[in-house]
């Protein structure tokens, strides 16, 4: 198994085709969105205009993967990571849904389930010197939403049938709004069976408690060396001599008080 699984870019160059823009036109709102690939295939860029005055504050531009018929299985897998190329400071959310339901008959429209999102922004300080931004979400960092809610006592996310991914720019209740855009380098899926923050802390560690045991292990072997010293002086070794004096003066008053009851 790989310790890194590129899902969109990296060893897998983008693909606009593989995603299409699912906006708030389908409430009646004006908010638009479009994924562009740059020539190499090696970035693409999320990008169009969030409108939150048609739909008095509320607004949400976004891209989804295509198709409902997808399925990754990233049982083996920690989390998702996510690398930025450049950005603007607006708030984004990373999507992810393991349920799919068919279209409501009635109105056509495509049914709600749980999403697992993430939300995040990237501060210019990360992208200077054409830098890369970074963000590693672990599955737990995945918060259940429902209908924009955040959906209480839900299900584990189900990491062996992820159906879809989306990226979104949204309102956040009108904390937000105008044109947007990032460009994503890469989204992969990540194991990490230890940080590297880890192995040192694991590393100084050991080192730590092999120094104590060569302590202990050169203090054992000078108490060894200074008890045979003190054998072949006749010297008794592992105790004071004060123990010695208090032993022979016992001696004395017992073969003292044996005398007295002989000569009784």
């Amino acid at each position: 198994m790989k310790r890194k699984l590129f899902l969109f870019g990296g060893d897998k160059p983008w693909d606009s085709s593989e995603w299409t823009a699912s906006d708030d036109r389908v409430r009646g709102g004006k908010s638009q969105s479009y994924l562009d690939c740059s020539s190499s295939c090696s970035t693409a860029k999320f990008h169009g205009t969030l409108d939150i005055a048609t739909l008095g504050g509320a607004g949400f531009a976004s891209q989804r993967t295509a198709g409902n018929d997808r399925n990754w299985d990233l049982s083996d897998y920690d989390g998702i990571e996510i690398k930025v190329a450049e950005a603007d400071t607006k708030r984004y959310t990373f999507i992810v849904k393991d349920t799919l339901l068919p279209r409501n008959p009635d109105n056509g429209r495509e049914q709600a389930t749980i999403s697992w999102e993430y939300d995040f922004c990237v501060s210019p300080s990360e992208l200077e010197r054409g830098s890369v931004a970074t963000f590693w979400i672990p599955w737990s960092a995945l918060k259940p939403t429902y209908r924009g809610k955040e959906k209480k006592h839900a299900d584990k996310l189900k990491t062996a049938e992820v159906k879809r991914f989306s990226i979104m720019n949204r309102s956040f209740f009108g904390d937000q709004e105008g044109e947007f855009s990032l460009s994503l380098q890469s989204i992969s899926a990540v194991f990490k069976c230890e940080s590297e923050d880890d192995v040192t802390s694991e590393t100084q560690t050991l080192a730590t408690d092999l120094a104590e045991a060569e302590k202990g292990w050169a203090s054992e072997k000078e108490k060894a060396m200074l008890e045979l010293n003190s054998q072949a002086n006749g010297e008794h070794v592992g105790r004071p001599r004060y123990m010695d004096v208090g032993v022979t003066l016992w001696w004395v008053i017992f073969w003292g008080a044996v005398v007295i009851l002989l000569w009784k």
